[in-house]
């Protein structure tokens, strides 16, 4: 009988441990693995896992090796010599990198030197601050040095003496440079573009500079849109990503392939947009990675250079997942990096001829183990013009259908941003779905991946027919049995937030709470304010003092948020980065004052360090305990 006690207690024990859900301390503890690359002798993967570290209020990381057939991680020191360096010239000679340059004068005791203590910025036009940065003069530039040279071996700085910055900032790395086949050139990404010039356009180019004549060639002048991502072929073909139209950050995005002094656009027939890609061992096809139908998948397009031979794009993978990055090609295998809404990115093989998946890095999945984890589904939904949209509706963990749940509409930032089966360490579906609430995240008009005129359809319409698609989907959803109708809320950020800030006027108390992070709340002000012009100027149709112009007049006027306010009567929660120059605080703090002065309950959470995003351990889980005490007190 005590045998037996013991024995049912224990199995008590398990069954209580499987019950555990996610919660926002123990997302903050996952580890976030990287890949670095496959080895040079193809047996191994290397790569990175960052753990967020609470107390020291920042990432530690650590590198790994694991065999790609599967097997035991292996801690390493260093990763220097274990993975192929595309920085590294073909011949071996020399090495690229880049670092920033002190080219103009822009702070005050630059200007006056014998004013030391100024701290004046002196600005002759736009691009004074960038993403969450002021210009105070450097700029990043490319530079090239002997591989092996001792310490008085100086570096070539390729583009001496130009105030412009490749990588591209805020976000550019060493993807923007590489070498050509023959080690007798460099290929890098650059908007030559300065001042308000720069702010109004995406016209980044390609360029050339000839190690030898030190002449530099743009290699895509004819482009007026966004060049970027270059990359040889193993058969010595310069390819790129390419979109056509100037200021237009979310065009379509192609694949091009420079073949015998022509340009193909291998993709131009597809009806999606290309997110990265990467060739062949034997440079007869691309293999690249694309939104489609709410997640991101693998595709393949063969390269059939000038022969007759059709260009045919195929999707290769396909499951309620993510493909995130291609890491690269082994033994018939493609390593791959894979999420979905439960759980964090992890390296996977994909084996072509069985179709057959294998995950090989494991950093996260004992936590999962012990989880129980919320269940994702598929939900088509009619919209007001008779189109058919996917909705993605994520239920607690162990959900129980008889029983009535508070609901959320997710509205997606962007406002072009791909809403799939990906895993955010902020706005995380299954810690929501785990504190209790119901999901809902509607494929909107704006999202890549249902057809290139779905993805265009959001310009110029910011508070038109995706404001009927979000009422679509959260109206269809609350029509099941445990949807708590009295209990619905709406969040998003940027794109999502503006959403928000809309939705609170025209929402006829369908929400009883809303939470807008770094949203936009007055075009006007937005327009003078943020640092990219060229996006407002696309998908707004101009300036708002254009008073001819019927698209701007539109925007300004009809899908202002400010011009809602009045119907506002709902609890709100704005939350804001005060090194937020895409969506400046001011957004915030104008929304915020409406509702203070009209009496509605509302609270202003302002991480003055932070950007667009929430990167510091501790700041983001001030976010995620802030926004779930504010769903509680008013949900």
């Amino acid at each position: 009988m005590k045998k037996l006690l013991i024995l049912t207690l224990g199995m008590m024990g398990l069954s209580t441990a499987a019950q555990e859900v996610m919660t926002p301390e123990l997302l903050w503890k996952l580890g976030r693995v990287t890949p670095i690359g496959i080895s040079k002798d193809k047996k191994n993967i290397v790569y990175k896992v960052s753990t967020p570290s609470l107390e020291e209020n920042k990432s530690n990381a650590k590198f790994y090796t694991i065999p790609v057939n599967g097997g035991a991680a292996v801690e390493v020191a260093d990763t220097k010599d274990l993975a192929t360096d595309k920085n590294l010239s073909p011949d071996a000679r020399f090495l690229l990198s880049h670092k920033e340059v002190k080219v103009e004068k822009i702070l005050g005791k630059d200007l006056y030197p014998e004013l030391k203590k100024a701290d004046a910025q002196v600005y002759n036009g736009l691009d004074y601050r960038h993403w969450d940065t002021w210009r105070d003069g450097t700029f990043n530039h490319v530079f090239y040095a002997e591989a092996n040279g001792n310490d008085k071996s100086i570096p070539v700085d390729i583009m001496k003496g130009e105030s412009y910055d490749s990588p591209q900032k805020p976000f550019g790395g060493d993807e923007d440079y590489i070498w050509s086949p023959d080690s007798k050139s460099i290929i890098y990404v650059c908007k030559k573009k300065a001042g308000t010039e720069y702010a109004i356009s995406t016209n980044t180019d390609l360029y050339e500079y000839n190690l030898e004549t030190k002449v530099t060639k743009n290699l895509t002048e004819q482009n007026l849109g966004y060049d970027t991502h270059p990359l040889y072929s193993p058969t010595g073909n310069l390819s790129w990503l390419q979109m056509k139209r100037d200021g237009y950050e979310a065009d379509k995005n192609d694949i091009i392939v420079r073949f015998k002094g022509m340009d193909m656009n291998l993709t131009a027939n597809w009806d999606g947009t290309v997110d990265s890609f990467k060739w062949s061992e034997d440079g007869k096809k691309v293999y690249f990675l694309a939104a489609v139908d709410g997640t991101k998948q693998l595709f393949e397009v063969n390269f059939p250079g000038l022969t007759k031979i059709a260009v045919t794009v195929r999707q290769i993978t396909n499951g309620d997942f993510d493909v995130t990055e291609i890491v690269g090609f082994t033994e018939g295998k493609v390593i791959l990096m894979r999420n979905d809404m439960n759980h964090a990115s992890e390296i996977y093989s994909y084996e072509f001829k069985k179709k057959a998946w294998k995950q090989l890095t494991n950093v996260n999945t004992e936590v999962y183990s012990k989880l129980a984890l919320s269940k994702t589904e598929r939900r088509y939904v009619t919209t007001t013009d008779g189109k058919k949209m996917l909705v993605w509706v994520i239920l607690p963990p162990n959900f129980d259908k008889t029983k009535k749940y508070p609901t959320l509409l997710y509205c997606q930032g962007g406002p072009q941003s791909a809403l799939t089966q990906y895993y955010s360490f902020r706005w995380n579906f299954q810690t929501m779905a785990a504190q209790g609430y119901i999901v809902v995240a509607p494929n909107r008009r704006g999202m890549p991946g249902h057809g290139v005129k779905w993805n265009e359809d959001i310009s110029k319409d910011w508070g038109g027919q995706v404001m009927d698609d979000y009422l679509s989907a959260i109206d269809d959803v609350a029509k099941e049995p445990y949807v708590d109708k009295t209990r619905l809320g709406a969040v998003g950020a940027s794109y999502g937030g503006y959403s928000v800030f809309y939705l609170a006027g025209i929402h006829n108390n369908r929400f009883k709470t809303f939470i807008s992070h770094c949203g936009v709340f007055n075009l006007q002000s937005m327009y003078g304010t943020t640092e990219e012009v060229f996006f407002n100027n696309f998908d707004h149709g101009g300036a708002y003092w254009e008073k001819d112009n019927a698209d701007a007049q539109k925007a300004y006027s009809q899908f202002n948020p400010i011009n809602k306010v009045n119907n506002w009567n709902t609890p709100i929660l704005i939350i804001q980065g005060g090194k937020d120059y895409r969506v400046p605080i001011g957004q915030g703090q104008e929304a915020f004052q409406a509702a203070q002065l009209k009496g509605i309950k509302s609270r202003f959470v302002l991480f003055p360090e932070e950007n667009h995003w929430v990167l510091k351990p501790q700041n983001a889980l001030v976010w995620q305990r802030e926004f779930f005490k504010w769903l509680n007190e008013t949900l």
